[in-house]
């Protein structure tokens, strides 16, 4: 009896970048690959079990973060990044065969999609409302369902070919090197081992909202050579003014130097939640500081331990 095939969550429909990000991952081979609507449920589905992770958009390089991929790393049984993917962006204008451009009324797309074609619309549908949509391929899938007030979508040149659909016009982002960074969410595992071109995403909240505080955190990484590769604020949910850091940075946590920051940050922070360390998908290395290395570490605890015992 064969062992029954792996499940993975992406957010669909079909036709997604996020399809696509997951396509090339090796886990997707001989896996089944289950599209759903909302981030929330790519989430839900991977915390009751019934797939074994889930690929969703965290940041754009030119619209910056998915708010509710990160609202949904921090609140909720923890889960991990496994993955992550770095996937271009090319957007096109997406309409029914024989729609004529002067026609069009009304855009649907994702909001992110939109936004990186502003001035594009701009200048060619002045006149077009905007309509927002819960993915790309969602927006294409209406306007060939003929959805009321669907006449055309921003999406990917594939979800042309996907939904029988003409493209208009191809290329239609303000930025030709847009890219979106998807990761690949799971419950807590094993880690994978180093590479040397890893990153870490923790969320953190400061205990005590007093001058200096978010400076405090930032230090306990400067201090030890942590570069941050992003770190963004998010309501706790629990009163104006209470905050927590999605933060993103450079190495392993078995890093010496990582490592060490992480429970630096423990020791002050009301909360420390650990989100994966993963390896990078650029493949960039960090550059280390002289005395932020490993051995660098180690020999500092050997030294300590020396003194201790009077021996030096």
């Amino acid at each position: 009896m064969s062992a029954p095939r792996s499940r993975y969550a992406y957010l669909g429909p079909e036709g997604t970048f996020a399809e696509t990000a997951l396509r090339g991952l090796s886990e997707s081979r001989d896996a089944d690959l289950v599209p759903v609507e909302t981030v929330a449920d790519a989430f839900a589905a991977v915390r009751d079990g019934s797939v074994s992770g889930a690929v969703v958009p965290f940041e754009n390089s030119v619209e910056g973060s998915v708010t509710g991929t990160l609202d949904e790393f921090i609140s909720g049984s923890p889960l991990h990044i496994a993955r992550e993917m770095l996937v271009p962006v090319r957007l096109s204008l997406l309409a029914l065969p024989g729609t004529d451009l002067g026609s069009i009324r009304v855009v649907a797309s994702h909001p992110h999609a939109t936004a990186q074609c502003r001035h594009w619309l701009r200048a060619h549908l002045p006149e077009a409302r905007i309509h927002a949509a819960p993915s790309t391929a969602e927006a294409a899938a209406a306007v060939a369902g003929g959805a009321e007030g669907a006449e055309a979508a921003i999406a990917s040149p594939a979800a042309a070919g996907r939904y029988g659909l003409a493209e208009l016009a191809a290329d239609i982002g303000d930025h030709h090197h847009a890219v979106t960074r998807f990761v690949l969410a799971v419950t807590p595992r094993p880690l994978p081992r180093p590479t040397g071109t890893d990153r870490t995403t923790v969320v953190t909240l400061i205990a005590d909202d007093h001058p200096g505080a978010l400076l405090e955190l930032l230090t306990e990484f400067a201090v030890r050579g942590v570069n941050l590769t992003r770190i963004e604020s998010r309501p706790t949910g629990h009163g104006l003014g209470r905050y927590c850091f999605s933060i993103d940075c450079e190495g392993h946590v078995e890093d010496a130097r990582v490592g060490d920051a992480l429970a630096a940050l423990h020791r002050f922070c009301a909360d420390v939640r650990f989100c994966g360390s993963y390896p990078r998908a650029d493949g960039e290395a960090p550059r280390l500081r002289p005395g932020t290395a490993d051995g660098d570490f180690e020999a500092a605890a050997a030294w300590l331990e020396r003194a201790r015992r009077g021996a030096v």
